[in-house]
């Protein structure tokens, strides 16, 4: 996929909100005319995805296709390699919270749809989202996933109060959240930009499925039946003014060939109507949810070894679009896709509201699905440093200097991220080590923050040193 350099304005006259963009009979020809490539071919595409240009869909339907299995590596190390160059070994964490599981909703593989009479329905007051913030403060997070179910209640004006109040939250320590994130229903273009006025940063929203006849088999109620009008979120929330957007599908819904070259061709729709694609990209699987009983045995099963091509061959589709893991896969599998092309990952995560108050039970009768790491924060920084030899960053920079959207990407195209995001990334850890680590963690961090160092030119090393004094000192939020 490539990127516009200019992305202009636009307006509902610019696209067809009543046409799919996604034509299946078309996804599928790219699929069987790309059915068992030659090693030659595998070749090829890997040879081109290492120039960093990102690749078309019919390449990508190459790569899916692969039959040679000893071209497995070669697709990873590409993979790793291409990870390496854009992003360093730098990984962004934040935490999803849950505000509220109330939802109008009857989605067949969630546990909070509507038909859900099980489940403890609850949506956070202003003064339990507060308690939720310091928890998560405390642990040392400075990026949230505020995440909404669908229903009257959690309208927009409720939405943007809620994020202000999670904005206002400080600790003793100078801890704070720095970039909100949003995961809820698709608006009007009319509350997208009242949304915007609440300064989040990434909104997100995924088609679940983009196979349509699927997509309405499993939504069986509500306002998300309609497939056009969730398709389109991303068109309304750009033309408001949200530049910074994410997608994602659901994998185990349908057949993940057609799932991943759909959700590319939403890339492209988006490259060439607004100007942008997606910041992110979200790769969840069907977890076993309460209530839901397609959750447990999904229709399209994805086992591990699948999952780990689905998301290196998406760093090599999309090379400089963010990659993000949640917590629903286990510790094992979310190291190895660290190594592939995943950029941020979550930890120490809840999924239910109120979930970090009271994190001692597990709430599976209130939350959205299970998890699959249940380590603590500063174990998963422990594991990044030490095994993984990754720089844990709670950079939030780029979002406040504006280098978002169309910027954002131009910049990264250019190599940017050791000159901004590698040292903002080892000041904001430093930040996390100084006040929130446990004692082997700090000793960890300080040692890789060092060999960090080692690494940079003179000059750099001593304007990211300065900037590391000044964080000793007790000054925060340093950014470049």
């Amino acid at each position: 996929m490539t990127t516009h350099e200019h992305p202009h304005t636009i307006s509902i006259a610019d696209y067809n909100a009543n046409k799919s963009f996604i034509d299946e009979q078309a996804i599928w020809s790219v699929i069987n005319n790309a059915a068992n490539p030659s090693a030659e071919q595998v070749r090829q595409v890997l040879v081109k995805a290492k120039q960093c240009q990102g690749l078309s869909i019919e390449e990508t339907a190459i790569l899916l296709q692969n039959q040679h299995q000893q071209l497995d590596e070669e697709l990873f190390a590409v993979a790793r390699e291409i990870k390496n160059t854009i992003y360093g070994n730098r990984i962004v964490l934040f935490a999803p919270l849950y505000v509220s599981n109330h939802c109008a909703n009857s989605c067949s593989y969630c546990g909070f749809n509507a038909d859900n009479h099980q489940l403890k329905r609850k949506t956070l007051n202003h003064e339990e989202i507060e308690k939720e913030v310091a928890i998560l403060e405390a642990m040392g997070h400075k990026r949230i996933l505020a995440v909404y179910g669908e229903h009257p209640r959690n309208n927009v004006t409720a939405i943007v109060d809620s994020i202000r109040t999670m904005y206002s939250v400080k600790d003793n320590k100078g801890g704070e959240i720095r970039r909100i994130n949003v995961n809820c229903a698709p608006m009007s273009t009319d509350d997208f930009k009242t949304l915007k006025t609440a300064a989040i940063g990434t909104y997100q929203c995924f088609q679940e499925t983009y196979h349509q006849p699927t997509y309405e088999s499993v939504h069986l109620k509500g306002k998300k039946k309609d497939y056009l009008y969730r398709l389109y979120a991303m068109h309304r929330a750009m033309e408001a003014g949200i530049d910074d957007v994410g997608i994602g599908a659901l994998f185990g819904l349908y057949d993940h060939r057609f799932e991943l070259l759909a959700m590319l061709k939403h890339v492209e729709e988006l490259e060439t109507v607004c100007g942008i694609g997606p910041h992110t990209i979200s790769f969840p699987r069907i977890e076993p949810a309460h209530g839901s009983a397609i959750s447990e045995k999904p229709p399209y099963e994805i086992d591990d070894a699948c999952f780990k091509r689905i998301v290196a061959i998406t760093r090599l589709a999309v090379p400089y679009t963010g990659l993000i893991m949640s917590t629903r896969e286990s510790a094992a599998l979310r190291k190895e896709l660290l190594e592939l092309g995943v950029s941020q990952i979550s930890a120490g995560s809840r999924t239910s509201p109120g979930g970090y108050q009271d994190s001692e039970h597990e709430h599976y009768d209130a939350e959205q699905f299970s998890l699959g790491d249940h380590r603590a924060m500063d174990d998963i920084i422990y594991e990044l440093v030490t095994e993984s030899n990754a720089i844990p960053s709670f950079c939030t920079g780029c979002y406040r200097k504006g280098r978002t959207g169309d910027h954002f990407i131009g910049l990264a195209k250019q190599q940017f991220i050791g000159k901004f995001c590698q040292p903002n990334a080892l000041i904001t850890f430093k930040e996390y080590l100084n006040d929130y680590a446990s004692e082997k963690t700090s000793v960890a961090g300080n040692a890789l923050i060092e060999s960090e160092l080692a690494a940079m030119s003179p000059a750099r090393e001593r304007n990211v040193r300065i900037c590391l004094a000044k964080t000793d000192s007790g000054e925060r939020d340093i950014y470049l």
